[in-house]
């Protein structure tokens, strides 16, 4: 079975910055089997039911703003897959998650800004699923368990940020601030240790979480992704702008 992953993808600029991250993003795919399909979940498609993309091909959409024309040059058009989109909405249905298909929207740069760097061909039809940020991080759980049975073909790529506080980043670089870390300390252990429940309530057991998280959305594909997979392993680990954490698992 191929894995499920949550990868962290930062800036919207990561194609360009040189650092850790991009440089791990650009080699993961070697140690992985060319997947059939890409069912990618990004924090920034945020919905009240869990939607599924369906379209022939995908376009990339430019979500941000005030960043470098070259970065709005980039395109990332692979082909959809309506019918996996189909099969994961009923999937999602047999669990008592109820799905809906969207045939128009393309993929944000949550999704597109990662697979570019990974799979640069866009050669492997993609699929993009909502997170519902409201429903907290028991429901995403759920939905990866839902999703386990895909992973026979299709590769499982969630997409946010191990530690997202835009207010708190420093653009210049710097070190990593102790509230970070102990944030992500946190998180780490109680990943590798399965530890469901502490997952499930890091809001109130995390230390430091609302500073990490003033909102919930860029931690939400972190538990799809854990709930796909019965064994975790960190695969990369780095920090940009200071408090940005970059840290990437893998869930088999």
């Amino acid at each position: 079975m191929l894995p499920a992953l949550f990868v962290s993808h930062g800036a919207p600029t990561l194609p360009f910055d040189d650092c850790p991250a991009r440089d791990f993003l650009r080699g993961l795919s070697d140690a992985l089997p060319k997947p059939k399909a890409i069912l990618a979940v990004s924090a920034h498609w945020d919905t009240p039911l869990p939607v599924l993309n369906a379209v022939m091909r995908n376009a990339a959409i430019h979500d941000f703003y005030g960043f470098p024309q070259e970065l709005y040059q980039l395109s990332y058009n692979a082909p959809g897959a309506p019918a996996l989109a189909e099969k994961t909405a009923r999937l999602l249905e047999a669990a008592s998650l109820p799905a809906q298909i969207d045939t128009a929207r393309g993929l944000d740069h949550g999704a597109w800004v990662p697979l570019k760097l990974m799979y640069p061909q866009a050669d492997i039809p993609v699929v993009q699923l909502s997170i519902q940020s409201r429903l907290g991080a028991a429901h995403h759980m759920a939905l990866g368990r839902a999703l386990k049975p895909l992973r026979n073909e299709v590769l499982i790529l969630a997409s946010g940020g191990f530690v997202h506080n835009l207010r708190a980043i420093a653009w210049q670089g710097g070190p990593e601030p102790d509230w970070s870390r102990r944030f992500a300390d946190f998180m780490h252990q109680a990943l590798i240790a399965r530890r469901d429940e502490d997952l499930a309530d890091y809001r109130g057991g995390a230390p430091d979480a609302a500073l990490a998280h003033p909102t919930e959305d860029h931690l939400m594909p972190l538990f799809v992704a854990y709930g796909a997979g019965n064994r975790t392993e960190r695969l990369h680990s780095s920090v940009t702008f200071g408090s940005l954490r970059m840290d990437a698992y893998r869930f088999d």
